[in-house]
């Protein structure tokens, strides 16, 4: 079983602003990847949707890629 990558690096507050972290957790068409896929514990999961909603809307990162 996947460890989860913030409970390892012992990560308190995923940073919406760190979008090199938030893009290992995106597909290539830029949709997150499903928990069971990541190793990513509900906690973080939670946390990690609102980081990445968060820096879309600042426009960090896109809705879609081409």
């Amino acid at each position: 079983m996947k460890q989860c990558h913030f409970c390892v690096n012992n990560v308190k507050h995923v940073d919406y602003k760190d979008t090199e972290t938030l893009k290992r957790f995106l597909s290539p068409q830029s949709s997150l990847v499903k928990t069971w896929k990541t190793g990513i514990c509900s906690k973080h999961q939670r946390k990690l949707v609102n980081a990445v909603k968060r820096s879309r809307f600042l426009a960090l990162m896109p809705f879609v890629s081409r």
